[in-house]
């Protein structure tokens, strides 16, 4: 037999293939099946869809702009696009009310119960996650039930434990800012808790099991192991809590005072301010919002990479 009796060769294609073969300049040819069977709407529509969205959204947006470098007047006549720029409204927005200390009130507190609340949270769900112990679910049940509690329903309450706690010990605690801080608290830390739990949820066990193996402790494997894998779920609670501090008025109105006066109290302030006792000071109004969403909108741009991998934690296991 002939050495190259084993020899394995291409078929050469036959004319009839060369002539009917597609051209795709090397990329693979299309097929009827390659179109997205996924999508819900027909593309045009979604186009439609989505240009609504953004309308819906971009519309306020820049009425609002618009009317911060508007005069009171203008804005009082309907008007969209203004007349006349000016950006008086931004310099007298410091001296009619105390915008720069309810700004600085509102960082300090709600920044501080971001904080706070992500540090308890992440420790509490990794206790609630991990260990199993006795009440553990009804503990998961009342962070649950707190979360369908209105805050209407507890102002009163709040507010009369904090002056029993004031008459009895000597201690101010209404008007403060750690009084704030103690409400905001409240209140974010169970919703940081069930983010947290839900992130907990979705960690491979097995890598706590092979630090543990190797001797390390329940507190070394949650400094070392746990927080460096948390840190979308633990931004997405701090930035839920902050928010939650910052755009709160019911509590805020009740307890402060007017040096602790966080930014949407002096902006609700603002707002029954009227120039010259008959027109209300829009231009200002609309320029002091402009400046108070910076600093959330800051927030968003530089913890944005977090905030999908720590709202979809827990979807797919």
């Amino acid at each position: 037999m002939s050495a190259f009796s084993t020899t394995k060769t291409r078929p050469t294609a036959t004319l009839t293939e060369s002539i009917t073969a597609p051209r795709t300049g090397g990329r693979r040819p299309r097929r009827p099946y390659d179109t997205d069977v996924t999508r819900l709407l027909p593309r045009w529509l979604l186009i439609v869809v989505i240009a609504v969205i953004i309308a819906f959204i971009a519309v306020p947006v820049l009425y609002i702009l618009f009317g911060s470098v508007n005069s009171d007047v203008a804005v009082a006549r309907g008007e969209y696009f203004p007349s006349e720029f000016t950006l008086s409204n931004y310099v007298e927005i410091w001296s009619t009310v105390a915008l720069g200390s309810g700004l600085l009130n509102s960082i300090l507190t709600a920044g501080a119960v971001a904080v706070a609340s992500a540090a308890l949270a992440v420790s509490t769900a990794y206790v609630l996650v991990r260990f199993r112990f006795l009440g553990r679910l009804t503990i998961l049940r009342g962070l649950l039930a707190l979360q369908s509690i209105p805050g209407t329903l507890l102002l009163l309450p709040v507010f009369v434990v904090f002056s029993n706690i004031a008459s009895a010990t000597g201690v101010q605690i209404i008007g403060t800012r750690w009084g704030l801080f103690v409400t905001y608290l409240t209140f974010a830390l169970p919703f940081s808790t069930w983010v947290m739990v839900t992130y907990l949820r979705g960690l491979p066990k097995e890598l706590e099991e092979a630090a543990r193996i190797d001797g390390a402790s329940s507190g070394r494997i949650l400094r070392s192991v746990v927080l460096p894998l948390s840190w979308p779920g633990i931004v997405v609670s701090a930035i839920f809590a902050f928010l939650l501090g910052w755009n709160d008025v019911l509590f805020s109105t009740i307890m402060t005072t007017p040096n602790t006066r966080t930014v949407a109290v002096v902006l609700q302030v603002l707002g029954t301010t009227q120039e010259g006792g008959a027109v209300p000071i829009y231009g200002q109004m609309m320029a002091a919002s402009i400046v108070c969403a910076v600093p959330v909108v800051a927030l968003y741009l530089i913890f944005q990479r977090y905030l999908v991998g720590g709202l979809t934690a827990g979807s797919v296991k």
